[in-house]
C-alpha cells in the first residue's frame, strides 16, 4: 500500500513532536546547568557560568553519594553478570525435566513489581539487622535483577554452538574452562547488554535505597537529588541541572566504552566448519 504525501507529512510531524518531547528536557538540563539564574523554563542564559558545577563538585556529601551509587551499581552488575552466566549455562546446554517450569517461573519473577515485596523485605531486613547496610542492599537488588538477566543470558548463550565447547573438551578443557575460554569471549556483546541493563537500572533506583537505607550519609546519588528541593517549593534549578548532567555521565561513559563490543554481535557463522 502506497503512502500519500499528506500521510508522510503527518508521520513526520508526529515524529518531530515525539523527538521534541525527549530533546527539550535534555536541552533544558544542559542550558540550565551553565545558567547563573536558571528557572524552570528553557531560556537563553543571561550569563554563562560554571558555578553550578563547582557547587556540586565542592560538596563532600554529593561526591560521597556518587561514590556510593557507583559502589552499589557496580557491585550489583558484577554479581548479576557472574551469577546469570553460571545459571544460564545449564538452562542452555542441558534439558532437565523442570526446565520449562523453571523458565516460566523466571519469566513471572521479571514482572513482579517491587512494591509487592518491599514490605516483607523491609521486615526481613529489620529481623536480621540488615537495614542501613550497603552490602545487604546490593545483594537484594542483585537478586531482583537476576531473573531477567538469566533470561537474557540464556538466550545469548543459545546462540553459541555447543560444537565449539565440545572441541575444547576434546582438547582437554574442563566445563569451567570451556565457559571461561570459549563461551564468555563469544558472549561479550550479550554480557555487556546485561551489564548495562543492570547498571542503569541500579543507578536510577530510588525506591529501594530510600526504604532500606536510613542514614543520610549512606544515600546514593539517586536519592540525594531531593536535597535540591527546599522548603516552600524553592528549587535551585541551576545546581539541580548540573547534578543531573553529572548524574547522567557514568551511564553515558559506560555506553561509550562498551560500544565496540555491543556493535560486534555474534559472528559465529561457519565457526564449526572445516
Amino acid at each position: 500500500m502506497r503512502i500519500g504525501r499528506t500521510e508522510k507529512i503527518i508521520h513526520h510531524i508526529v515524529l518531530i513532536c515525539l523527538g521534541l518531547i525527549f530533546i527539550l528536557p535534555l536541552l533544558w538540563m544542559l542550558v540550565a546547568s551553565i545558567d547563573s539564574s536558571a528557572i524552570q523554563a528553557l531560556k537563553i542564559p543571561e550569563k554563562y557560568t560554571l558555578k553550578n558545577y563547582m557547587g556540586i563538585l565542592s560538596d563532600p556529601s554529593i561526591i560521597r553519594s556518587f561514590l556510593i551509587g557507583i559502589f552499589l551499581s557496580g557491585g550489583q552488575s558484577i554479581i548479576v553478570v557472574i551469577v546469570s552466566i553460571l545459571a544460564a549455562y545449564p538452562l542452555s546446554r542441558y534439558k532437565p525435566s523442570y526446565k520449562k517450569s523453571f523458565l516460566y517461573t523466571i519469566l513471572f519473577l521479571t514482572s513482579l513489581p517491587m512494591t509487592a515485596v518491599i514490605v516483607p523485605v523491609f521486615q526481613m531486613f529489620l529481623l536480621f539487622n540488615f537495614v542501613d547496610k550497603l552490602w545487604a542492599v546490593m545483594l537484594f537488588t542483585a537478586g531482583t535483577s537476576l531473573p531477567y538477566a538469566i533470561w537474557m543470558m540464556k538466550n545469548f548463550m543459545d546462540s553459541v554452538p555447543i560444537e565449539l565447547e565440545e572441541s575444547a573438551w576434546i582438547d582437554g578443557a574442563s566445563v569451567w574452562g570451556g565457559i571461561r575460554r570459549v563461551i564468555a569471549p563469544l558472549m561479550l556483546p550479550g554480557t555487556f547488554t546485561v551489564l548495562i541493563f543492570t547498571y542503569t537500572g541500579s543507578w536510577g533506583n530510588f525506591f529501594v535505597p530510600y526504604i532500606l537505607i536510613q542514614s543520610p550519609e549512606k544515600m546514593p546519588a539517586s536519592v540525594t537529588i531531593f536535597q535540591f528541593f527546599g522548603n516552600y517549593g524553592l528549587v535551585n534549578y541551576g545546581e539541580l541541572a548540573a547534578f543531573s548532567v553529572l548524574y547522567s555521565a557514568p551511564v553515558v561513559i559506560l555506553y561509550y566504552l562498551s560500544q565496540r563490543y555491543m556493535s560486534k554481535g555474534f559472528s559465529l557463522g561457519g565457526a564449526t566448519k572445516g
